[in-house]
């Protein structure tokens, strides 16, 4: 039985998004107990890395936990719209507080590349966006790349899956009920 953790980006808690999350959180339950969903805006934490990495910044006890619960988790699923070719303010700001050095990952003396401390973490990317995807296709799909391979990849995550609504404002309301069902069986499958 797979801990799964859900972490919810959109400001909106009552957005499609959020809605989609949810539904991810229901499907995960029907196989396994040990599955929680957060919603970053919930959280208390300052979501500027102030200092960068010239100096650190102390956690809030909010971030803390959240680094606990990550560590603790098998599978992480990250809820989020894309806006304006990536992820809200709000997602980017939490990555990075927590995400951070001797947490996610660390250098070694003489290694160009960094050791990956979240190895052995699968994960699933779930965002939605205005946009067709060809447009974003077109565009490079910058949101994808660096969630995938400059955040979570260079943290250890690995397999990463992304699902996407796109053109989300022409959906009929049907076809926003096909995804949110697809997105639960999604759940019950990465709980496996």
């Amino acid at each position: 039985m797979k801990n799964i953790l859900i972490l919810q980006g959109n400001p909106n808690k009552n957005s499609l998004i959020a809605a989609a999350a949810q539904s991810y959180y229901q499907g995960a339950l029907k196989n396994s107990e040990k599955v929680e969903i957060i919603h970053l805006v919930d959280l208390k934490f300052d979501p500027i890395l102030r200092n960068g990495y010239k100096s650190t910044t102390p956690l809030e006890a909010d971030l803390v936990d959240i680094q606990e619960k990550i560590k603790a988790a098998d599978h992480l699923t990250l809820f989020y719209p894309t806006w304006w070719g990536t992820m809200p303010a709000l997602m980017k700001g939490f990555i990075d507080r927590v995400f951070l050095p001797k947490f996610a990952f660390v250098y070694k003396e003489n290694d160009r590349l960094p050791k990956k401390l979240l190895r052995g973490r699968s994960a699933r990317v779930v965002t939605s966006m205005d946009a067709p995807w060809i447009w974003y296709k077109i565009t490079g799909s910058p949101g994808f790349k660096a969630i995938k391979n400059s955040i979570l990849g260079f943290s250890g995550f690995k397999p990463i899956k992304i699902s996407t609504l796109y053109t989300t404002k022409n959906k009929s309301e049907e076809e926003r009920k096909n995804w949110l069902a697809k997105i639960n069986q999604y759940g019950q499958l990465d709980a496996r």
